[in-house]
């Protein structure tokens, strides 16, 4: 089965992370895990990811400075903020999806994303 695309997921709620992971990887996805930012930036040392799903507050490495990074840093490549804490006038640059959030929901929005979803049929 050809891979869907690489997904970085990082969280640091283990629960989270790893059913999510799980979930993504039988929908077809390649998925490298990360419980914080600098767990993140060795896989993105290590690997050419397509797409980063991020949480927004994590102890390590989280936050305004985790967004500063990925702003200077990850310039290409397409980014999810995930959150049960930030709101609508925060100012992030990158798609916010708060929690709880539906594994359904969030991977058609990955799938939208990197163009895997399938095409609609014609009427």
């Amino acid at each position: 089965m050809n891979s869907k695309g690489l997904v970085l997921i990082v969280e640091d709620e283990d629960s989270i992370r790893l059913s999510l992971r799980d979930y993504l990887s039988r929908r077809g996805y390649e998925v490298l895990v990360a419980s914080d930012g600098v767990g993140a930036i060795k896989q993105l040392l290590d690997y050419e990811v397509d797409l980063i799903v991020s949480d927004y507050r994590m102890e390590i490495l989280g936050g305004d400075y985790w967004i500063r990074f990925l702003k200077k840093y990850c310039l290409g490549t397409r980014i999810i903020v995930t959150s049960g804490f930030l709101r609508p006038e925060f100012d992030i640059p990158y798609e916010v999806v708060y929690k709880p959030f539906d594994y359904e929901d969030l991977e058609a929005r990955i799938s939208l994303i990197l163009g895997t979803a399938p095409a609609s049929s014609p009427a």
